[in-house]
């Protein structure tokens, strides 16, 4: 009885059926329309993304327009015929394009542009980390409230899929912590101090003649570039909205070729490591910083070499991710713009109240982190030296764990290495100030942060 009543309702509107096949191919002639990019900007990765675009000229990318000041000399005359170079940004913002790729960097006029195409109805890709990791959330509020797509992978990392799988792979986890090598500078700086045992300076001079390292390197060494790196993966992967100023960041110029000697002793290692935790006992707390840390010479950021880049998520289901790779150049950080293209593609026509919720601001913010450190001393020689360390450091109530000495050192300044138990890194700040003024010290002490995990 039940099947005859169904049959019967069924075949009672043969209208129905008539009508769901022309919705259904309208649909698929919907999905086979090519998504139209316009480029804003023609230097090393806008070639390197139009190069890609247009050696698929059969996918479902097509590239439209591209600007940049002095058109006529960037002008390449490979590419296809049908795209619109131009001077004008308006005559990119009032094109029929449907998602703007800005790749001029800097906070200006990048943010206003970014802000007219999404006022204008386009989605955005930028690989500006600058620009994401000042005004990310106002731009990504501004891109829900207008139903568009701002997708920023190309901006950490390069070539590395970290962003776009933080935010889609791992989106069923709850993640509490971001970490990783973010900086390539950095990362060939010492690991060439590591493999060859020069200075600071030397190997920051190589790199700087193979071009890893701008003339004024600042920027990398002193941590800020990884910094706004690592505000944008805990905005993406802890869905938390913080300052660049409140994170605080570490040169490397500190590290001297005689630590990676003690390091190896510690089976360590040291690399310049961000890390940004997020705790919810006792509402929402962030620690983050960026800075020189030892780490395990079995980890795998310890085998991150020369420029490559590693950042790993740890999610209370899934546990740790890693995604590793080389994070500049060209053509890796093109493939991350093309990769959040795709991740438009996928989402055209998805509702705004499908997009990410916004993030949220932590109670608290700070750079402290309850670990074992690593501190150096370089000292003119005397007795009671240790004696008067471990006075200071007992009344802070901080443990010693191990002292270290390599022979073949001159007494007027005597490199030694002391490793503590773990302890607040706020309070052992307070007991490195008192140390630092008596008065054997040749060089104020080095102290890193042991990152076992």
């Amino acid at each position: 009885m039940g099947k005859s009543r169904t049959a019967s309702r069924s075949s009672s509107r043969p209208s129905s059926r008539r009508s769901a096949r022309p919705r259904a191919l309208k649909k698929s002639a919907g999905a086979d329309r090519k998504l139209r990019v316009a480029l804003i900007g023609f230097g090393t990765v806008g070639r390197s993304v139009a190069k890609i675009l247009s050696h698929d000229s059969g996918g479902p990318l097509l590239l439209t327009h591209i600007f940049n000041r002095g058109i006529k000399k960037k002008k390449v005359c490979s590419l296809p015929s049908h795209i619109r170079w131009t001077e004008n940004i308006d005559d990119i913002l009032s094109s029929n394009a449907d998602v703007v790729v800005e790749l001029i960097g800097g906070l200006e006029p990048a943010g206003e542009w970014v802000r007219k195409a999404l006022r204008a109805g386009k989605s955005v890709v930028t690989a500006n980390k600058l620009l994401i990791s000042e005004h990310g959330p106002e731009l990504l509020d501004l891109a829900r409230k207008t139903g568009k797509r701002l997708e920023f992978g190309a901006s950490v990392a390069g070539g590395i899929p970290a962003i776009i799988g933080i935010q889609e792979g791992l989106a069923g986890d709850r993640l509490y912590k971001i970490a990783g090598i973010l900086n390539g500078t950095c990362n060939f700086i010492l690991t060439k101090m590591e493999k060859d045992g020069t200075s600071f300076d030397a190997a920051l001079k190589e790199a700087q003649s193979l071009g890893y390292a701008e003339a004024n390197p600042s920027a990398d060494v002193d941590g800020m570039d990884a910094r706004a790196k690592l505000l944008i993966l805990t905005q993406a992967g802890l869905r938390l909205r913080v300052r660049s100023e409140q994170i605080p960041c570490r040169s490397i110029s500190s590290v001297a070729a005689v630590d990676f000697m003690y390091a190896a002793g510690l089976e360590c290692t040291i690399r310049q490591i961000s890390v940004a935790l997020k705790e919810t006992k006792k509402g929402v707390r962030l620690a983050a910083a960026v800075q020189p840390a030892l780490i395990p010479s079995a980890s795998l950021m310890a085998h991150a070499q020369g420029s490559q880049n590693i950042v790993t998520a740890t999610g209370e289901f899934g546990g740790k991710m890693i995604f590793s790779g080389y994070g500049a150049g060209g053509d890796p950080t093109a493939v991350a713009v093309i990769s959040d293209l795709y991740a438009i593609l996928r989402s055209s026509g998805a509702p705004a109240e499908a997009l990410p919720g916004a993030a949220e601001v932590p109670d608290s913010v700070n750079g402290d982190f309850t670990v074992p450190h690593y501190l150096r001393f370089v000292v003119r020689d005397r007795p009671g030296i240790v004696a008067s360390i471990a006075a200071v450091l007992s009344k802070y109530e901080i443990s010693l764990d191990a002292l270290l000495q390599k022979p073949g050192f001159p007494h007027s300044a005597l490199p030694f290495v002391m490793t503590l138990e773990a302890c607040d890194s706020a309070v052992l700040e307070r007991a490195l100030a008192e140390i630092a003024r008596l008065d054997f010290h040749v060089e104020p002490p080095l102290c890193l942060p042991i990152f076992l995990d």
